[in-house]
């Protein structure tokens, strides 16, 4: 039997994950659907699909520990069925295996709020989206078999990372010294994580006891911006001039009914049509606080699109 890390899925923050653990000279396998092109020498590969409860179980046998960093399609009547489904075959594959498990986790679950967000707040039911992510958290945490730690974070950007809010859109178009799109307001103060601090957050948790685990944390980020602020630092970096179309209020409404992308958004207006803050007073206390200044993650994220 082997005794080592099952980081499931290999998206921007699962790849930050095993590359911090296979350098320090971890075991680490990834286990999703097809063989990511660039996994590293050294690394394992399993295939599987978490909505496979026999292919999962066999993923995570022999594991100490197992990561879930994946995502879905992004729409609500998607989520309202795979979200629940994956926790609960998690669930069954980790007891089974006896292994810890730390699931990244956003944070919609807590719907609209006026006040920065903490672990303490309760799960909502507004929307289809943030209430099949907080199915999701009542399941692990309603159980008492299977040491599981979440980790919820806000929108992440990082080097090469598209689909993001300062994605394909965001920086990698300013990057090219194209004209830049936001779908919200850009004026908002909103708190972004950058992936490498997830990664390294992720394995803070691998490497910490058991206390740390039945319980929530969440992802320490750099002081709150706006991200038109973000993205003139990505311009600035890029030697270029920040041009910069955001979708007014009116033309999105008018706009949601008839492009689904925008319809899935439309629930979501209330992480954008107010300050957002996370509060990670929490971890700060327990682990680290010292996240990549945003002056140094957009000038790193805008350079690998240019590259």
């Amino acid at each position: 039997m082997t005794t080592d890390i099952l980081v499931i899925g290999y998206g921007p923050c699962g790849r930050e994950t095993v590359e911090r653990l296979h350098a320090r000279g971890t075991p680490v396998r990834v286990a999703q659907r097809r063989r990511p092109a660039d996994l590293p020498d050294g690394v394992g590969f399993t295939s599987c699909d978490v909505l496979d409860l026999a292919q999962l179980r066999e993923a995570v046998a022999g594991a100490a520990q197992v990561v879930l960093t994946i995502g879905f399609a992004y729409e609500g009547r998607v989520w309202e069925e795979v979200w629940p489904r994956t926790m609960r075959n998690l669930l069954a594959a980790c007891e089974e295996a006896g292994a810890r498990l730390v699931f990244l986790d956003n944070l919609y679950m807590y719907g609209p709020q006026t006040a920065p967000l903490v672990e303490t707040m309760p799960l909502t039911a507004h929307g289809r989206k943030p209430a099949a992510r907080a199915a999701a958290s009542r399941l692990w945490q309603e159980q008492g078999r299977v040491r599981v730690a979440s980790l919820r974070a806000p929108d992440f950007y990082g080097p090469g990372v598209t689909l993001s809010h300062l994605g394909a859109t965001g920086l990698a178009a300013v990057a090219k010294g194209k004209l830049a799109s936001f779908v919200f307001s850009p004026d908002v103060p909103h708190d972004y994580a950058y992936t490498p601090d997830i990664g390294r957050a992720i394995v803070t948790l691998l490497d910490a006891g058991d206390d740390a685990f039945g319980q929530v944390w969440h992802m320490p980020c750099a002081p709150t911006r706006t991200s038109r602020e973000l993205l003139a630092m990505g311009a600035a970096a890029a030697g270029t001039k920040l041009r910069l179309f955001a979708i007014p209020p009116l033309l999105f409404a008018l706009l949601a009914p008839f492009v689904p992308f925008l319809r899935e958004l439309k629930e979501m207006r209330f992480q954008w049509d107010r300050p957002y803050h996370v509060d990670a007073s929490k971890w700060r206390a327990r682990f680290w606080s010292d996240v990549t200044p945003f002056e140094t993650g957009v000038a790193a994220t805008t350079a690998s699109f240019r590259d």
